[in-house]
């Protein structure tokens, strides 16, 4: 595994711990980064992050801070290794947990998200579930995106408050791109606050 492009592009990534883990491999990554465009300064949530792939390629890209959620204990070892190695700890805060009950407890904040990954296990089938938690959440920042990945088995479907932006194959994977339909209520109001910075925590 390795950064694709930007800054950081060529660096090596640590795998995941656990074999039965599914990262999202290279070839998509690469193919999703090159729909989303230019990430400057942007703000991102990089949901059931794993090892961090998405998230640390977004920031090598020119975002300016993440927040990665994911609560298997190992793979959150492997995610601050990454970061650290990568020199990426004063952009990044991590946060230990259950990603929609994160999504929940985020939405009680003002912080708001230009860009939210999300690369669930493709078992869990949580797309109706997570969209509903972010639509109640609003924490999608005006302009913002949000991109899901799942398997072509069990791909995400619409849902009230998403307009579909993208629907993409790649092998066994499907990229779908959401974004917040206008007047109803799933967009957070105002300006994404600046970056935090500090440590990267659990």
């Amino acid at each position: 595994m390795r950064v694709i492009a930007g800054r950081l592009g060529g660096r090596r990534l640590r795998p995941p711990p656990d074999k039965g883990v599914r990262p999202t491999s290279d070839r998509v990554r690469e193919a999703l980064f090159a729909q989303l465009g230019a990430l400057e300064d942007a703000h991102v949530l990089d949901l059931y992050a794993g090892t961090g792939a998405l998230g640390i390629e977004a920031l090598s890209r020119g975002a300016s801070a993440a927040v990665f959620v994911e609560r298997s204990p190992a793979s959150l070892a492997v995610l601050r290794d990454n970061l650290g190695r990568l020199g990426l700890a004063a952009q990044s805060r991590i946060v230990r947990g259950d990603a929609l009950a994160v999504v929940r407890r985020l939405g009680r904040s003002a912080e708001r998200f230009d860009l939210i990954l999300a690369d669930p296990p493709y078992a869990l089938e949580v797309g109706p579930a997570l969209l509903g938690a972010l639509r109640a959440a609003r924490i999608v920042a005006p302009g913002g995106t949000v991109v899901i990945e799942s398997s072509r088995r069990h791909p995400v479907r619409p849902v009230p408050g998403w307009r579909v932006v993208s629907d993409r194959r790649y092998g066994d994977t499907v990229l779908t791109r959401l974004m917040p339909e206008a007047g109803t209520g799933t967009q957070g109001d105002g300006p994404v606050p600046a970056p935090e910075g500090g440590k990267a925590k659990g």
